[in-house]
């Protein structure tokens, strides 16, 4: 776990040496809420914004073949129980509280008390968020941006996954982000299959440019002037150094519509992700 720990920090300090300023965690991403609060300690960065994520439990016990790896539950007793887990590592440094892969479905839409709960944080200086998944995303974003607690919209961020293959979530975001939500972008690499089999349209584009293929891909989504943040999941030093590249890219209109050709219909993006296999 030290090493584990090291290279999570190594990561972190050439993120923030490059400029990076939001880091984004979840109860259900193992070590990350412990591993990202020690960093900060350690270094004492006070101009870093944090975000986490609450309503998955990890239950893969680090194996990679296991049944199970996370399971879902949007209740108040798992609110409560994953806010103070994350108040326990990382104190007041959470600036952002998101319900975690919230769909249109969630029993958090008939939750009063729930909805009530999560209110009283942002009374505290904390903002609420939420992530959202699967074919039905925009209207997850629609519907949860519609909700009130005492006449107050009760969330001010949104992270959808948005990429070439899957953009159907675009004009939902454009609308939450013109509504003066904090849009951010995740999954930019289709959970790096854009940049590790990338199609022919995105080699051709990376070639132009001299960039690889995630750079590519993160250009594409830095692109959309709805998207406030663009999250990267970068493992490495040299994966992040990469990742970095799409700042320097400024895709013109002929790559855009070649990179348009790379859509396909969200049911089938989803069901190719819900295929691949735990890494």
């Amino acid at each position: 776990m030290d090493d584990l720990r090291k290279a999570t920090w190594d990561v972190l300090d050439a993120a923030y040496r490059a400029g990076v300023r939001w880091v984004d965690a979840a109860r259900s991403y193992g070590k990350s809420e412990e591993f990202l609060g020690g960093w900060l300690a350690e270094r004492g960065h006070d101009d870093v914004t944090v975000s986490s994520k609450w309503g998955y439990a990890y239950v893969g016990g680090w194996r990679l073949d296991a049944d199970v790896h996370e399971v879902k539950e949007h209740s108040l007793k798992r609110f409560r129980e994953q806010y103070a887990e994350t108040r326990r590592f990382l104190g007041d440094g959470v600036a952002v509280y998101q319900v975690h892969s919230l769909t249109a479905d969630s029993p958090l839409f008939g939750d009063k008390a729930l909805q009530n709960a999560l209110s009283e944080i942002a009374g505290d200086g904390v903002r609420l968020g939420f992530s959202t998944s699967g074919p039905r995303q925009a209207d997850a974003v629609r519907q949860a941006l519609e909700l009130e607690v005492d006449g107050r919209r009760l969330f001010s961020t949104v992270q959808s996954t948005w990429n070439l293959l899957e953009p159907s979530v675009g004009d939902a975001l454009r609308e939450a982000h013109d509504a003066g939500a904090h849009v951010l972008v995740k999954e930019a690499l289709a959970n790096g299959r854009l940049a590790v089999d990338p199609a022919e349209p995105v080699r051709r584009v990376a070639s132009r440019y001299g960039a690889g293929p995630d750079a590519v891909a993160l250009a594409a989504a830095l692109s959309r002037p709805w998207a406030d943040t663009v999250l990267i999941g970068a493992v490495s030093t040299a994966q992040l150094a990469s990742n970095l590249e799409a700042l320097d890219l400024a895709l013109d209109a002929s790559d855009q519509e070649a990179l348009a050709s790379l859509v396909v219909a969200p049911e089938r993006y989803w069901e190719e992700r819900a295929a691949l296999p735990w890494t």
